[in-house]
Order: structure tokens, then C-alpha cells, then sequence
């Protein structure tokens, strides 16, 4: 059970950040906005970092280190 939390919750912070990395990447080759591409790269950088402290707990969690 807890084991498929722990995927779940991976694949949700994952995810998140590719939906908001594919966000700024779009609006940059349509010519959007300057700030809310930077707006975007800066709530990516955030998620990257929620991401891997997530799986880092994940795989401590499992006994993998």
C-alpha cells in the first residue's frame, strides 16, 4: 500500500514539473510574454527541487539507501 502511495506521489511530482516545463516552453516559441516565461522557469525550478526531495524520501522510505 504504501509502496503504491509513494509511486503515486512521484509520478504526481514528476509530472507537475513537465507540465509547467512544456508551459514556459510553449509560451517562449509562440512569443509570449518574457515574464511569464521567467514566471514559469522559476515554479519549475521550485517543483524540480519538491520533486527530489520526494523521491529521495521514497527511495530512504523503501531501505534502497
Amino acid at each position: 500500500m504504501l509502496d503504491d502511495f509513494g509511486n503515486t506521489i512521484v509520478l504526481l511530482a514528476v509530472g507537475l514539473v513537465a507540465i509547467v516545463l512544456l508551459l514556459g516552453l510553449a509560451n517562449m516559441l509562440r512569443g509570449g510574454s518574457p515574464n511569464r516565461s521567467q514566471t514559469l522557469m522559476r515554479w519549475r525550478v521550485v517543483l524540480q527541487f519538491i520533486a527530489i526531495v520526494i523521491i529521495m524520501l521514497v527511495v530512504w522510505g523503501r531501505g534502497f539507501v
